[in-house]
């Protein structure tokens, strides 16, 4: 399964296009984003890339859940997101 990392700077409608991509490629696909801003932005570009998948047949949805990472040695909490045809 393929993985994204979304951040709060990601242009939705760019990830939207790679979440499309790798759903006509591959199928599911797994959404990292740590904090609320690049949260948001994750869930506007898997609601754009419905929009983008539509017209081909596909629908998508969306299983969230949190994950603790380690970054620069401390430990933060995100939301892991698997966005899968349906």
């Amino acid at each position: 399964m393929q993985s994204l990392r979304v951040s709060a700077s990601s242009r939705p409608k760019a990830v939207a296009g790679a979440i499309a991509a790798v759903i006509k490629e591959s199928g599911p696909l797994e959404i990292q984003a740590v904090g609320a801003a690049a949260v948001n932005q994750a869930i506007k570009a898997v609601a754009i890339a419905r929009g983008y998948l539509a017209p081909d047949g596909y629908d998508v949805v969306l299983r969230p859940e949190f994950m603790e990472l380690a970054i620069d040695g401390e430990s933060r909490t995100g939301v892991r997101m698997v966005v899968e045809p349906r």
